[in-house]
């Protein structure tokens, strides 16, 4: 087994076993993490496979989120239901509003995305009615499957980690699949794939349409985890925080998004404990991390690993010169 397989199945033994080792608050401290790394991981589909920098994402979290919420007050608190219904109803908003956003790219891209966002936003903002307004939804039930009762945290946390391993394992084939290397062709050069006779828009449309999918389900799951949802959550800056999470994290991988939502989620609750100035702080870092490691987490990763194995290497090679100029001085 290799050194990726090894860590891999290691770091799923740690969370499997999580609840055995973690307090009741670190174990919530996981489960968000997990849920926004769904989150994340969603965007990184636009962001690091196909190059489509969104600063909208948040309006198919907070559709999801909304649509949960809704459901399980109103109607039943079916976790299946509810999870199902906030995919379908980010699924139909993305493919609405993707339809006009991948019919531009770069800088018109970003803001166009932002424009829906900002629209979805004020829905939920003024619709007091059917949101809550600017009070949000509280109060939401904890999601049932038949009898079972998702109200335990130990019982939630094993409902978000099987589904984080599903989603992830899911989204790894499809980044590897022909679908998957076309997006990363549309990322490095699109005008090739072009060429080739691709049809690209198609392509961005079904990644924009998969990632808003994905970015409801973690909003339904968040919207379970905190039983409250409000129009925060929905606001640009819900956008710009899963975004440093992805660059920070590392675009274009799948590990990256999970370690950036680690640390923000991890330095948001140590920082913000001793100041109130803790999103200059975590914007200092994202800037420092854009300048010096562009490629992220996992780039300083790889570099910390390749320095250490160079050296490694030296030390063996000035160790194997020695040991030769120790024997001809012997022998001699």
């Amino acid at each position: 087994m290799n050194k990726k397989g090894f860590a891999l199945i290691a770091a799923v033994m740690l969370l499997i076993f999580s609840p055995f080792i973690f307090s009741l608050f670190y174990l919530n401290l996981v489960t968000e993490i997990l849920i926004l790394a769904i989150f994340a991981l969603s965007l990184n589909i636009l962001v690091g496979y196909t190059g489509l920098v969104s600063l909208g994402h948040a309006a198919f979290f907070g559709v999801g989120a909304y649509m949960s919420a809704i459901l399980a007050r109103e109607i039943s608190p079916n976790f299946f239901l509810t999870l199902f219904a906030s995919l379908a109803a980010a699924i139909i908003a993305s493919a609405i509003i993707g339809i006009f956003c991948v019919k531009v790219s770069g800088f018109y891209f970003l803001m166009l995305t932002l424009a829906f966002s900002q629209m979805i936003y004020s829905f939920v903002h003024q619709s007091t009615t059917i949101t809550g307004g600017s009070n949000g939804l509280s109060g939401v039930p904890s999601p049932l499957i038949g009898s079972l009762d998702f109200s335990n945290p130990v019982y939630f946390y094993y409902l978000i980690l099987l589904l984080f391993i599903l989603i992830y394992g899911g989204l790894s084939l499809i980044v590897h699949s022909p679908f998957g290397q076309v997006l990363i062709g549309i990322r490095e050069n699109e005008t090739r794939l072009k060429s080739m006779g691709y049809h690209t828009t198609l392509y961005k449309l079904a990644a924009f349409v998969l990632a808003g999918g994905l970015g409801g389900v973690a909003g339904s799951l968040y919207t379970s985890f905190n039983s409250f949802i409000s129009p925060s959550d929905v606001y640009w800056t819900m956008s710009g925080s899963v975004l440093i999470m992805v660059l920070i994290g590392g675009s274009g991988t799948m590990i990256g998004p999970v370690l950036g939502a680690a640390f923000i989620v991890i330095l948001e609750t140590i920082v913000s404990s001793y100041t109130t100035m803790w999103m200059m702080i975590i914007g200092i870092i994202f800037i420092l991390f854009v300048v010096f490691f562009p490629k992220g987490i996992v780039g300083l990763g790889k570099l910390l690993f390749q320095s250490f194995s160079k050296s490694n290497k030296l030390s063996a090679i000035s160790g194997k010169k020695s040991n030769a100029l120790y024997n001809n001085d012997v022998k001699n």
